[in-house]
């Protein structure tokens, strides 16, 4: 799960999206239709549930290491956020007062203005550039500070639910939008036991069983969808081979939905795949970042290594 909402503009285009992926021979949802209103409130919720260890411990994390890696920046510097729902995280690199000018990247308009605003009070110097964008395309920045390094800003652990070759298609699109020796700090969920894993995925309080069902619920209110909720249940399976968590939502028993004018058959077991959560090691972020034109500056973890920050440096040009 990621700390950033997905968005679709329309009800035409939310059935268009998911029938893409039910009529498909394995059936998929895509995660960016978790958060509607309710979705974004559960995965909040998803955040304070004792299981689900990614938030609080990435936020411990930053505090200390944000200060160090704002530390390596000249004066001046910019800071670029990739899926910036809220100037919560970018606050711990913003304290420092070493930037002249933030770009917060999110699809959410309302959001950024607001965040514009709140910035502009506490931060009255920082030049604030939001842009609308979906940040898995190719963003153009706006206009910056002529000689500002550039430092990239992707928490939350989103990058995990990227699969690996649109991983590196990002962190290389990202490379080139900041230009030549730029930074990027990158926030990653490390592999781990399964134990501690599915439980952060399948809570005691069913919370995330709510989030996933959920998007059931949305796709009857805005897709025109007959889906009965008791027929499907909530299952969170670590994939060791693939090295990821994969959120599924399995049919109770044989049954057909209706989506508009097209019928999906289910047989009894048969899921719906709707999102996937790669845990890395050290080296295989290290390796896919490399591949996106990046090199390791700096790695910092936890005391328990559950979650991982790490800096990187641009190791090409253009």
């Amino acid at each position: 799960m990621p700390d950033d909402s997905g968005f679709v503009p329309s009800s035409g285009g939310v059935a268009s999206v998911a029938l893409a992926g039910l009529l498909a021979p394995r059936k998929t949802l895509p995660p960016k239709l978790f958060y509607d209103e309710e979705g974004c409130r559960l995965f909040y919720r998803i955040t304070e549930v004792p299981e689900y260890y990614l938030t609080r411990t990435e936020r411990r994390l930053l505090e200390q290491v944000a200060p160090l890696a704002a530390a390596s920046l000249p004066a001046g510097a910019v800071l670029v956020e990739y899926g910036a729902s809220d100037e919560e995280k970018a606050g711990t690199l913003l304290r420092s007062r070493r930037f002249s000018a933030y770009v917060p990247i999110d699809v959410a308009t309302p959001a950024l203005q607001r965040m514009r605003a709140r910035l502009a009070v506490a931060y009255p110097a920082l030049m604030v550039l939001p842009v609308t964008a979906d940040f898995l395309q190719p963003v153009a920045l706006p206009p910056l500070p002529q000689g500002g390094q550039r430092l990239g800003f992707f928490p939350g652990s989103t990058i995990g639910n990227l699969e690996p070759a649109d991983a590196t298609l990002f962190l290389d699109r990202a490379r080139r939008a900041l230009g030549p020796g730029a930074r990027f700090l990158l926030g990653v969920d490390l592999r781990k036991d399964a134990t501690v894993l599915i439980p952060a995925y399948d809570d005691a309080a069913g919370v995330t069983a709510a989030f996933n069902l959920n998007l059931l619920v949305r796709l009857n209110r805005e897709a025109g969808a007959d889906f009965d909720l008791d027929g499907f249940r909530h299952q969170a399976v670590w994939n060791d081979t693939e090295g990821r968590i994969e959120m599924h939502l399995v049919s109770q028993h044989a049954q057909t939905v209706r989506i508009g004018p097209h019928t999906i058959a289910f047989e009894a077991g048969e899921s719906i795949h709707t999102e996937n959560s790669y845990k890395y090691t050290s080296a295989g972020i290290a390796a896919i970042a490399g591949q996106g034109g990046w090199r390791l500056e700096a790695l910092w973890t936890d005391p328990d290594a559950m979650f991982a920050l790490i800096l990187l440096r641009s190791d090409q040009d253009g």
